[in-house]
């Protein structure tokens, strides 16, 4: 029997100052060691951390004041016979069709992996059979999570009950069809934690799709705090396509940290669609030399949405690149922010980093905020990076109506052209697809 922590609110004497503070009181009774240790050991990281405020330079701009975190609820087993999970999230987005596929709900699974690329040696399966079957690799994964950089939401989602996906690649195996997973959250209300663990080994190559996603118009809020953990060997290649769409009843905490081994790359993939609040760290370690990473990030908020995204491009060798763009759009109310920065260590010359950060405002009330940083501490590297914030140019409006559309229309290209440099390096016409046709939801509220 696993039972979860409880998480309760501490009242306290009210200050200018006070903060609502988590207290959780877990048991671990898990059956596998591994798992045991590992939640334990997060419980005990968790409790020495401080909740963030708006003193802390990365959490300025994202307010946590207004989230009671004693309404949320544990996982009850009687919600378990209402999940059901949407027949179009399981439809392949990166191809034809899947090599394999997970699906997940917080109380169960759904397995799927073809014979033949099960017989290279590769694991694709939920973490609850991984620690069983393949404790040696999980074990590998959840100890690069205690060592990265880790923060007080991450670490809760350490120590509460372990739901996931663990994906290793042998050294050379090149799967051809890309692997799917899908995560689905059903109703409001209650606590989620989830962790995305993938290792290819030297040489190897995959592509994987990730979504997380639940209902839209649930009113009652959820809290999820999530860990992706990603490791690419030495002259290994991944393509990582993750889409988050959660319901706009959702807090959303993530914690994602890529590490590439010498002359390995990644090209990643990044959309956000849904959530009330999102605070996501993305960190992009180059710890090899001649390692790449290419990052892509796809943003589009409506209402009173708020998406906080602070990515870190860490060059730890000689003779890394990277590259990393970031596209949003903001309707309504809603707020982004994006804090980026590029890190160059004295060890790594010859590196080259780039960012990039462009905002579109579509409404007098929304507004994003673009923070591009540069770290650099040795000589002969090639780094820059940019960030804008602008509205739609009223001479591309006019000249369109001019040419016979109509206003809401012809806005609608606008907003599509911007996109079109991200919808470019997605190779895959079925994200390409669920990103245009939110895209067009989204503008459909245009007043």
């Amino acid at each position: 029997m696993i039972e979860n922590p409880v998480i309760v609110t501490k009242k306290h004497k009210e200050t200018k100052d006070s903060e609502p503070r988590l207290v959780i009181k877990p048991e671990f009774f898990d059956s596998d060691p591994v798992v045991r240790d590992y939640r334990m050991r997060s419980w005990d990281l968790f409790n020495s951390l401080p909740i963030p405020t708006d003193k802390d330079e990365d959490w300025r701009r994202t307010s946590l004041k207004e989230i009671k975190f004693d309404q949320f609820k544990l996982l009850d087993q009687i919600t378990k016979n209402q999940v059901r999970i949407p027949a179009q999230l399981s439809e392949p987005m990166a191809d034809q069709k899947h090599g394999g596929q997970v699906l997940l709900t917080p109380w169960e699974s759904t397995l799927h992996l073809d014979p033949e690329i099960e017989a290279s040696g590769v694991v694709f399966e939920d973490i609850k059979q991984a620690a069983r079957l393949h404790p040696q690799i999980l074990q590998v994964m959840l100890e690069k999570i205690l060592k990265s950089r880790t923060n007080k939401f991450s670490s809760l989602a350490g120590a509460l009950d372990i739901i996931g996906v663990l994906l290793y690649v042998p050294k050379n195996v090149q799967v051809k069809a890309p692997l799917q997973s899908v995560y689905w959250v059903p109703t409001g209300g209650y606590v989620h934690a989830l962790h995305v663990l993938v290792y290819l080994e030297e040489g190897a190559s995959v592509t994987y799709v990730h979504e997380s996603s639940s209902p839209t118009g649930v009113a009652e809020a959820s809290l999820h705090t999530g860990i992706m953990e990603l490791y690419v060997g030495e002259g290994a290649h991944l393509n990582f396509v993750e889409l988050q769409s959660w319901g706009k009843n959702v807090i959303n905490f993530m914690r994602e940290n890529v590490t590439i081994e010498k002359n390995g790359g990644i090209d990643w993939v990044f959309g956000a669609l849904g959530s009330k609040i999102t605070k996501n760290y993305s960190d992009l370690n180059l710890v090899g030399e001649g390692s790449t990473g290419k990052m892509s990030g796809f943003y589009f908020t409506d209402g009173q949405q708020h998406l906080d995204h602070d990515t870190q491009q860490n060059h730890l060798a000689p003779n890394t690149t990277s590259d990393l763009l970031f596209k949003g759009a903001l309707l309504e109310k809603s707020r982004s922010v994006w804090q980026g920065m590029i890190y160059v260590a004295p060890n790594a010359s010859k590196t080259d980093g780039y960012q990039s950060n462009r905002n579109l405002v579509l409404s007098k009330d929304a507004r994003a905020d673009s923070i591009p940083g540069l770290e650099i501490l040795t000589d002969d590297v090639k780094c820059s990076h940019g960030a804008t914030v602008g509205k739609i140019d009223q001479d591309q409006i006019f000249y369109l109506q001019s040419r016979g559309l109509q206003r809401e229309v012809a806005e609608s290209l606008i907003v599509e052209g911007f996109f079109d440099p991200i919808m470019q390096r997605i190779p895959f016409e079925g994200v390409k697809t669920r990103f245009q046709n939110a895209m067009k939801e989204k503008m459909e509220h245009i007043a």
